[in-house]
């Protein structure tokens, strides 16, 4: 795509920026800066005093955020997991909202040279920081079938991961290593035998490889937990998914942390305290999806942070919960 403007269109633009920005005089948190959608956003909603510090691994991103010449914004070129230890740095202990949107960005799927789309026939990376880590085809080359199986399986919810890992083992003992996105692409389509009208055989394969090379469940489980202890009371955090498995690990995250259970461990251990207080689940509307179809599996989770449990009785029915004393029957609050 050389000579080509990669172009990023903003999921759930409005809605993000609504939920997060309750304090304009607040510091805020953008750990996933990509071409600077929301961060833009979110300056213009801040007052004068107000801050927002932003993350990316990519170092394009950090060049296109080094263009914005503005005294409340500052970059930092790290994972949002270690938001915790970077704020710290800057002298910041806590913050008033704090915004992920998952995933990977336009830019980096239509820059062939990155390796994440199967549409390109491209050097095999997937490396959303291409300064340091393992490339896919490195991982590819060194990578056991059972290790193969596992990943393409549990990141890329792929049935037919056996016969995948089993074809890129014969490959690499055949004198010929994966080095492309187009030689991989190949090799799935032959391995898949049945897949969903509209969707490529190599979809979910690629996905595998791009979250395991990122470790990027891993960093998002750090990133919640971080966000969680820098959050003021009544401050935001909104996460913005892209597939069942990041947002299966926000939405247990929210719940978790807004439910009064007692460790099963303890005779008599009191609920543990509330810290957060769910708030809502957001899709893109008709007609953003009509505007941009990579939108179509969006789904947008907001929580709100608190130090002060909830009425014990009230808190029990917003989780789903039956006061203590029910029985058995009823005591699985609707998901």
């Amino acid at each position: 795509m050389s000579g080509q403007a990669l172009v990023h269109t903003t999921v759930l633009l409005a809605e993000a920026v609504d939920a997060l920005v309750a304090r304009p005089q607040g510091v805020y948190v953008d750990g996933t800066f990509g071409r600077g959608g929301h961060s833009r956003a979110v300056l213009a909603r801040l007052a004068a005093e107000g801050r927002l510090i932003a993350f990316d691994k990519d170092p394009a991103a950090i060049a296109a955020a080094q263009q914005i010449d503005d005294a409340r914004f500052a970059i930092r070129h790290a994972s949002f997991a270690a938001m915790r230890e970077e704020l710290n740095a800057l002298g910041i202990t806590q913050v008033d909202g704090v915004l992920l949107d998952l995933g990977v960005s336009s830019p980096q799927i239509d820059d062939p040279q990155r390796g994440f789309s199967f549409r390109f026939d491209a050097p095999l990376d997937m490396r959303m920081d291409t300064t340091r880590g393992e490339t896919a085809a490195d991982f590819l080359a060194r990578a056991d079938e059972r290790l193969l199986a596992q990943v393409i399986r549990d990141y890329g919810e792929e049935r037919f991961a056996v016969p995948i890992a089993k074809a890129v083992v014969a490959r690499r003992q055949g004198g010929s290593p994966l080095r492309t996105t187009g030689e991989l692409s190949a090799l799935v389509a032959r391995a898949v035998k049945t897949r969903e009208p509209g969707q490529d055989p190599a979809t979910r394969t690629f996905q595998a490889l791009r979250i395991f090379v990122n470790a990027e469940l891993e960093a998002l489980e750090q990133g919640l937990n971080a966000a969680l202890e820098l959050l003021a009371p009544a401050g935001r955090l909104v996460v913005i998914s892209f597939h069942s498995l990041e947002d299966r690990i926000v939405k247990n995250f929210i719940a978790r942390e807004s439910r009064d259970v007692p460790d099963r461990r303890a005779l008599f251990a009191p609920p543990k305290p509330l810290k957060l207080h769910a708030v809502a689940r957001v899709k893109p509307s008709d007609d953003e999806v009509r505007a941009n179809p990579r939108a179509r599996s969006a789904v947008m989770r907001v929580a709100e942070r608190t130090e002060v449990p909830a009425d014990p009785a009230t808190s029990r029915l917003e989780s789903g919960r039956p006061p203590r004393g029910a029985g058995a029957a009823g005591a699985q609050g609707a998901r």
